[in-house]
């Protein structure tokens, strides 16, 4: 083996064995001057070594790490060295993501002579990680499962023509994102995307909103006013919780859908309306079909497409996709620095059944970064409703199974149940007893309930009086 003499050592020049180095390399002085950098610091940068010699590494790196973490002075304050990825932008303006590995340079006694960086162009990486990526995402939504792949195929499909869509799905699926996804994806998108939740207002007020009203139509009307579909215009109309609309406005609709024709509430003239109607619901309306409580005709209307969204625990895998997902969301939102979930953190997350579906793990999440103080999630970061051994035994349950549990254990049996202790809840006593909790947890704040058990306010308002909790 060839061994270097002293005198060999001596004549190495810096520059010459430097320039062997594949990645870029920058040599500072203690005041983070630029004292030696190689060949491909030079083309990374644009600059050659002559002209960067004596400048502050600032001007000449120009990294978005300079100003608030620097590196190099975290090399000479925590005596270690320190790897980071960033970015650094060149003299052609060009923006390049790099990996930073830094540390201290010193002589044989251990005097400091200077610090060594070494940039490491990851384009490439961060390229194929888009690549990766991109086959899991769809607009704002993410999902790696063969039910979601399939919807993210025919999405793109069924938005280019005018047949009407029935979004069906739990309640936290994500049936608003997939509308406002077919909209934009339309030959409509220029028009205007109105969303109207059947299930929030009158009866007589959402008349007067869907489809206009005249000047002395009822007491208050004092002058004409258009409604949601007139305002779509060559545009889309969202009807969320189209379950909820009541028998009379069925009628309207069904006779809009037919004729692309709206007359207004105390009028007589008809009006042309170009519009695409998208409807969504988490009930049964074939059930409701049967029970009279829902307009045959207008279900089949409305069932020309219909996309059923998976309830999240049926999407393999995707749950540990979107606990990323979202986490990466909001370490940007409140600029921390989580690095990702503890495996204990992640077992509790992967046994939970999220009724609330992606709605609730986006809030688990989103309370999980806001408290967590460390590099990583941990199990007590999380809500304290899903570290509940009881509650999380019976919640990790799928809904059929506590309905073929509730016609053994029968109900009433709310108040034997309790007794009994929770494994003898059906799912019906297990959602009022969930929605106390949460209103008891939040003193009365219904806004901050819903947040708690992942649901949209209306959801709560609508299951509140379902139980008869209001």
């Amino acid at each position: 083996m060839m061994k270097i003499s002293q005198q060999n050592r001596e004549d190495l020049d810096v520059n010459e064995v430097i320039d062997t180095i594949p990645v870029a390399v920058v040599i500072l002085d203690a005041d983070f001057c630029v004292q030696v950098m190689n060949r491909t610091a030079e083309a990374m940068l644009g600059i050659s070594r002559q002209q960067a010699v004596g400048i502050p590494c600032r001007h000449i790196v120009r990294s978005n790490l300079c100003l608030r973490d620097c590196p190099a002075r975290e090399v000479l304050r925590e005596e270690r060295a320190v790897r980071r990825q960033g970015n650094v932008i060149n003299c052609s303006r060009q923006k390049i993501p790099v990996a930073f590995h830094v540390d201290v340079l010193r002589d044989s006694k251990g005097r400091l002579l200077g610090i060594v960086e070494t940039l490491e162009d990851i384009s490439l990486v961060e390229e194929l990680d888009k690549k990766i990526h991109a086959r899991h995402e769809f607009g704002d939504m993410v999902g790696l499962s063969p039910k979601m792949q399939k919807l993210f195929d025919i999405l793109p499909i069924i938005s280019q023509t005018d047949s009407s869509v029935l979004i069906t799905g739990e309640t936290g699926t994500g049936k608003d994102r997939v509308a406002e996804i077919i909209h934009r994806l339309s030959p409509r998108t220029q028009g205007a995307f109105v969303k109207i939740n059947c299930g929030a207002l009158p009866e007589s007020l959402l008349e007067s909103e869907l489809f206009g009203h005249t000047r002395g139509a009822f007491t208050g009307a004092v002058r004409d006013k258009p409604g949601r579909f007139q305002l779509a215009n060559n545009g889309s109309v969202y009807l969320t919780e189209i379950g909820d609309l009541p028998l009379p406005l069925q009628v309207k609709l069904l006779t809009f859908l037919d004729d692309k024709e709206i007359i207004p509430l105390g009028g007589t003239k008809t009006i042309k309306a170009d519009v695409r109607l998208i409807a969504a619901t988490h009930r049964d309306l074939h059930a409701m079909v049967q029970k009279g409580a829902f307009r045959e005709d207008l279900f089949y209307r409305l069932n020309v497409v219909r996309l059923e969204l998976p309830p999240l625990r049926e999407r393999d895998g995707d749950i540990r996709l979107l606990m990323e997902h979202f986490l990466n969301q909001f370490n940007q939102l409140f600029q921390k620095k989580i690095k990702g979930f503890s495996r204990k953190a992640i077992e509790v997350l992967s046994r939970y059944p999220y009724p609330g579906n992606v709605r609730e793990l986006k809030n688990i999440v989103e309370y999980a970064a806001n408290v967590c103080r460390e590099s990583s999630i941990q199990p007590e970061h999380l809500p304290d409703y899903l570290k509940n051994s009881a509650l999380r035994e019976v919640v990790a349950m799928k809904p059929a199974d506590l309905i073929t549990r509730s016609s053994v254990v029968a109900p009433p049996a709310e108040q034997t149940a309790v007794q009994a202790g929770v494994g003898a809840l059906d799912w019906r006593s297990m959602e009022r007893r969930l929605i106390m909790e949460a209103l008891s947890q939040t003193s009365g704040n219904r806004t901050k309930a819903a947040k708690l058990l992942g649901w949209g306010r209306s959801t709560l308002w609508r299951k509140m009086k379902q139980h008869k909790l209001i």
